[in-house]
């Protein structure tokens, strides 16, 4: 296979420097080129076609997030942010993956370069995954109604998991939009660090009807709620019957991942079983595919996006080929299929 060519943006000389050793460090990855800002970034795009660009997000004249929006609009291609992971980097860093931009890439605050150097393998992988990455142009979100045809949702008594990773953020977003204000309690695992998840579940709580918070241990499954497991290295599980709680344990990473997929949704199967809906949504590698067949195994509905619509095809993927999804949809017919599912009859 072509090695995957890749595009520097960087204001800082060093940073460009330091990224072009560590991705050439892999042999299945070119560095094609190295710009200090988008106005030389947007000829070099069209001189050397990258597959993939690597984008700061603080740059003068232009923002990062500024040409990613021209970049998604007018071009579309993968691209990868380099943020700090600071309050305001991962404020902007969501703003980037909402907007299309595969992944993200942590740029270390202190000593830069053995940081880098140790990072190189994790830097390499997101650059490669990001290249296999479906993008699309982006259009205007249209915020989804409270009632379909009329009639307003009325809540059974299931609940919903749901778990993501690449391409979650964009993903999550265009499911909650579906939710009303009375939505099925909901708890979510996206891959996140705990920067991020703080700010990602405040940017939800903004955007959608529901109230959207961080799981806390011992916080009461509700309807309206929907709770984001926070990226504090502990796995969110359910506990109870009916009277359902979160739970934040310690434990080994599953899967590569903690939190994990694959644990939410076995204590789900174990708890709620048929009384669940369990859907698995865009991300790189295999987190949740057994806990969703273990979950349909229990009677509960297990809902998969479908290769047209993921970012990278690989978690769902990987739960499909195993029989783990019943029902395999597009993204944007997700939120009502769950809502469908989660209804007394006679409701929306």
């Amino acid at each position: 296979m072509a090695p995957v060519r890749v595009l520097i943006v960087d204001d800082s000389a060093t940073i460009r420097h330091l990224l072009s050793m560590a991705l050439a460090r892999d042999p299945e990855i070119e560095v094609v080129g190295a710009a200090p800002g988008p106005a030389v970034a947007r000829q070099m795009i069209k001189e050397l076609n990258p597959d993939v660009i690597t984008l700061d997000i603080e740059m003068p004249n232009m923002t990062g997030l500024e040409f990613l929006e021209k970049i998604m609009r007018l071009r579309p291609m993968p691209v990868v942010m380099v943020s700090t992971l600071t309050e305001r980097g991962a404020s902007f860093t969501l703003d980037a993956l909402a907007m299309g931009a595969v992944d993200y890439y942590p740029k270390p605050k202190e000593d830069v370069a053995a940081a880098l150097d140790r990072a190189a393998t994790e830097l390499a992988a997101k650059v490669k995954t990001a290249a296999r990455a479906k993008v699309r142009a982006r259009a205007p979100k249209v915020p989804a109604s409270q009632q379909k045809n009329g009639v307003p949702f009325r809540p059974s008594k299931k609940i919903v998991a749901i778990g993501s990773s690449t391409g979650g953020v964009e993903a999550l977003i265009e499911v909650l939009s579906h939710f009303p204000e009375n939505c099925p309690p909901t708890i979510i695992t996206q891959h996140m660090p705990g920067k991020f998840t703080t700010s990602f579940a405040d940017r939800l709580n903004r955007l959608c009807k529901p109230s959207v918070a961080e799981a806390t241990d011992g916080a009461p499954l509700k309807v309206g709620q929907i709770y984001l497991a926070p990226g504090t290295e502990q796995h969110l599980e359910i506990s109870g019957q009916a009277n359902y709680l979160c739970r934040l344990k310690n434990g080994d990473t599953v899967s590569g991942h903690r939190p994990s997929v694959d644990i939410l949704f076995q204590s789900v199967a174990r708890s709620a079983s048929a009384n669940a809906v369990g859907v698995l949504l865009t991300g790189m590698g295999r987190d949740g595919a057994e806990g969703l067949k273990t979950l349909r195994g229990t009677g509960a509905h297990t809902i998969g996006q479908d290769e047209s619509t993921c970012v990278v095809y690989g978690m769902p993927r990987a739960a499909f080929e195993i029989g783990a999804v019943k029902q395999q949809l597009p993204l944007e017919k997700i939120g009502e299929a769950i809502l469908n599912l989660c209804a007394i009859e006679g409701g929306a």
